[in-house]
């Protein structure tokens, strides 16, 4: 048996569940995240904007193109598109005009998608009728939430309200 089959049925054999397993341990990092639970560092209060997010959206334009980042708060860049690279700058006129803009959105949400990230903070504000509204009302019909949602602090025995977890259904 060669070195890959080998492999191949130890991975196999590692991600088997039992019959009789109660619980299955999820290790992605960003599962905590996407169940509202994890940190979010807030910075200072009068930082302007401030760091309470997961996810942030930034647009770098430059003189010839066009560069969108998803980053992490705490890793960096997640998801980047720029119309520099090769199989994109082939297609466009020009690589920063108004169609370099859609089209970049559209490329930037389907990367988004494709890494599970639909939520991001958007902290841009645009002009109207400009190219970066034009990229970001792109990015909403894509399927792209340009907010995301609170995160969930714990209870606390003297709070009066004691909000419903989302992954707890009461019926």
């Amino acid at each position: 048996m060669s070195s890959s089959k080998r492999i191949f049925h130890k991975i196999q054999e590692l991600n088997k569940c039992n019959v009789d397993t109660r619980y299955i341990i999820n290790r992605n990092p960003r599962n905590l995240e996407r169940l509202r639970i994890a940190y979010r560092a807030d910075g200072y209060h009068l930082e302007k904007p401030g760091r309470s997010y997961w996810h942030k959206l930034e647009i770098i334009p430059s003189n010839k193109y066009v560069t969108a980042k998803l980053n992490h708060f705490q890793n960096g860049t997640v998801v980047e598109s720029s119309t520099s690279e090769w199989a994109i700058k082939q297609h466009l006129f020009k690589g920063n005009d108004t169609s370099a803009y859609i089209n970049l959105a559209r490329i930037f949400a389907s990367r988004c998608m494709e890494a599970g990230l639909t939520e991001m903070r958007c902290d841009l504000q645009p002009k109207p009728d400009g190219k970066v509204d034009k990229f970001l009302k792109v990015l909403i019909e894509c399927g792209i939430k340009l907010e995301e949602p609170d995160r969930i602090k714990p209870v606390q025995p003297w709070d009066m309200k004691r909000p419903e977890k989302p992954w707890e259904v009461a019926e």
